[in-house]
């Protein structure tokens, strides 16, 4: 699958509905053409067909516990990103009085695109929101680094080394949600669950519904792993809490 599909879950459950589905129904019309299984032969499809399901059932579980994890990952930043950012708003105090009014106003900014880069899904939104974070940047270390530099001072390293902070923590962040359950794992999960579906169309001995129980049942499981692997995609997203109530407390009076 590709990053766009998996980016919205629904399409990830359609797609693995209908395949799964497909290769249920299929299963079943390969029974019905061939000769009946002898009594070993149905033992050892039995065994193989137990092994699949485990298997795939192993892999949504750790498929699911990756999702989880790269979750709480971004959540964590956000809140790392909120810390720094507060931080830096007060050691800003350890600047002269021109460059800290400088350097409060820029980080203002800055916030304000923190949280419409967590907030927005339109791609061409986020590409703007990339080009004027990566610009707020490069003005805060423009207003912090030559002063430090002209007074190399334990108090204004400070400012420094927040300053610091307030831009790596964005770095973490971006990293954090590109990081995704790879492309190779979501299709040897679609694979398993294609084949597992296969064997389970053969072996069933009746049609109807109880085709369709299974297919239904593993592609809302790809749903919510997809939704919740999905930084922007879906119903559950990072909201930027901390960072709004930032926003909150450090409005100009």
């Amino acid at each position: 699958m590709s990053s766009n599909i998996l980016d919205n879950p629904f399409i990830v459950f359609m797609a693995s509905l209908i395949a799964q589905s497909l290769a249920a129904y299929l299963g079943d019309f390969l029974h019905k053409r061939a000769r009946p299984l002898l009594k070993d032969e149905r033992e050892d499809l039995d065994t193989v067909q137990t092994a699949i399901l485990t298997l795939l059932a192993l892999i949504i579980g750790f498929s699911f516990s990756m999702a989880v994890t790269r979750y709480d990952q971004r959540k964590n930043y956000e809140e790392a990103e909120a810390n720094a950012i507060g931080t830096e708003y007060v050691r800003a105090d350890l600047l002269p009085v021109d460059n800290s009014a400088v350097v409060r106003e820029l980080l203002r900014k800055y916030l304000d695109q923190r949280i419409l880069f967590y907030e927005t899904r339109d791609q061409r939104q986020i590409s703007q929101v990339d080009i004027e974070t990566a610009k707020l940047q490069a003005d805060l270390w423009s207003a912090v680094w030559p002063t430090a530099n002209a007074q190399p001072t334990q108090v204004l390293a400070l400012a420094v080394s927040g300053m610091n902070d307030v831009l790596n923590s964005q770095g973490y962040t971006q990293a954090a949600w590109l990081n995704r359950i790879p492309v190779g794992a979501w299709a040897m999960m679609g694979l398993i669950a294609i084949f597992s579906n296969l064997l389970l169309g053969y072996r069933e001995r009746r049609r109807g519904l109880l085709l369709l129980i299974f297919p239904i049942i593993v592609s809302i499981a790809f749903l919510l792993i997809a939704d919740i692997d999905s930084p922007r995609g879906g119903l559950i997203r990072v909201s930027p809490q901390n960072l709004l109530l930032l926003r909150e407390s450090i409005k100009p009076l």
